[in-house]
């Protein structure tokens, strides 16, 4: 018999077969793709021990889900400055010239191809939930690009798939030095 959890906004997630702390939802229409279906999976999570986290989930779901292609737009210039910091460290190659010759950074989603979303609490620290969307990218295809956004309202990181959610974790430094981490306004 299958173990489940009940999220009130994205319904049932089923336990994984591999990964008994990961609970996978079904495919869900993502607004910030332009409805791509996608899963979305609770990580780290296992009932017993976080009562909080399916309620505190779901309001972070809630807030993401909201989030459209206006704020994907709103976000274009910080996508396509990572792609551009990864681009300056090799060598010019043609099939990256399309990437480097882009004049509307709403453009940088073109060669973005979203794959997975997790949904965990940090570890540390803050201690609050944090949506990671993990996606393939046209330039970087060995580590690929990492969107990751605190209590599913605001960009909070941007940089290759490493599994960290915030950059001050990645780097071991405090919060107040992790840019955008620190522009988060707690409510």
């Amino acid at each position: 018999m299958e173990n489940k959890i009940v999220s009130q906004v994205i319904g049932e997630l089923i336990q994984d077969g591999t990964f008994p702390d990961w609970w996978n939802s079904r495919t869900i229409a993502i607004p910030l793709f332009e409805n791509h279906q996608m899963v979305i999976t609770f990580k780290d999570f296992m009932p017993d021990d976080d009562d909080k986290l399916i309620a505190e989930a779901d309001e972070a779901l809630r807030h993401f889900l909201a989030l459209g292609v206006e704020y994907r737009n709103n976000i274009s210039a910080l996508i396509k400055e990572r792609c551009d910091e990864v681009l300056n460290d090799v060598e010019i190659h043609e099939d990256e010239q399309a990437m480097r010759d882009i004049t509307d950074v709403n453009d940088i989603w073109k060669f973005i191809h979203p794959s997975e979303i997790y949904v965990s609490r940090r570890a540390r620290r803050d201690e609050d939930i944090y949506v990671q969307i993990a996606c393939e990218c046209d330039w970087e295809p060995e580590h690929g690009l990492q969107l990751v956004f605190r209590q599913g309202k605001q960009l909070t990181r941007v940089s290759e798939q490493d599994g960290h959610l915030t950059e001050a974790d990645a780097s071991d430094k405090p919060d107040e030095e992790d840019v955008l981490l620190s522009q988060f306004k707690v409510e």
